[in-house]
């Protein structure tokens, strides 16, 4: 189950320090060391912050880091990008606040583009990866999407929790933990907004693959990169995913999967919308 901003980042420093090599940041790394990772004090002492305030820190304790702190700290976990902007958003210090929640229906207009995409499947979602629409041809590559029930037509809960969408992604262990670590960077500071909360918990009961994805606080960002779909009727195809957010309703994300360069995949998808 997911909690505040201020749990979720407890959570978060505990898991990343503990992957964190004394070695790499100049410690002993033998001796007696009961867990393995950095010591709290030595995570405080790295980052110029006193003992009590890292650990009150870890603890979720009400407390307002600076941006200076937050990046110092971020500096001695050693944190990706990805994870350096997931802990900033936690601690309020994003260039930008959250957007209020989206449409609960897709603006006219949206649909539209997503009409003139053609044979390039494409959908629309929201701030907790709800599908609020989609074109034909993305109906065509996966046809779950129109008969799910409304609460289940969710990117994550289908990638979980349908079969055919496991058959359907080429590498579905890999795909769906990109999935899963893209969603906790993008929900950041709503980790506690009642839909994110709910996803959580029921994706929790019905994955354990989501559970341990969870449990582990890792988090990237989203980039375009080729996916293998393996098609039922038209084979594989190898499409590149992209995601835009719409400027007039900046909390929706229009994802989009083109042809790769150089492969039939485009006759393929061609052939899928003509069917």
């Amino acid at each position: 189950m997911t909690g505040s901003p201020r749990t979720e980042l407890a959570a978060f420093l505990r898991s990343r320090r503990r992957q964190v090599e004394p070695a790499s940041v100049g410690l002993p790394g033998h001796g007696a060391r009961r867990a393995p990772g950095l010591r709290r004090e030595e995570v405080a002492l790295l980052s110029g912050v006193s003992h009590t305030w890292y650990t009150w820190l870890e603890q979720g304790r009400d407390i307002s880091p600076s941006r200076q702190v937050v990046d110092a700290v971020a500096r001695t976990l050693q944190l990706s990008p990805a994870e350096h902007e997931y802990v900033l958003r936690l601690t309020g210090h994003a260039a930008t606040a959250p957007a209020e929640p989206g449409p609960a229906e897709l603006p006219a207009h949206a649909v539209r583009l997503l009409d003139a995409l053609g044979p390039s499947p494409a959908f629309v979602l929201t701030h907790s990866w709800s599908i609020l629409g989609w074109n034909t041809a993305y109906e065509r590559l996966y046809p779950g999407v129109a008969t799910a029930p409304e609460g289940e037509r969710n990117l994550l809960w289908v990638v979980f929790t349908d079969p055919a969408v496991r058959s359907l992604l080429g590498d579905w262990a890999t795909d769906s933990r990109r999935f899963l670590t893209q969603f906790r960077a993008e929900v950041g500071r709503r980790v506690h907004d009642p839909a994110v909360v709910d996803l959580v918990t029921r994706l929790q009961g019905a994955s354990e693959h989501f559970r341990a994805g969870w449990a582990s606080h890792d988090v990237d960002s989203f980039s375009s990169s080729e996916r293998r779909f393996e098609h039922p009727r038209v084979g594989i195809l190898l499409l590149e995913h992209h995601q835009l957010t719409l400027a007039d309703s900046p909390d929706l994300h229009l994802v989009v999967y083109t042809a790769a360069a150089g492969t039939d995949s485009a006759a393929r998808l061609a052939r899928l919308s003509s069917d």
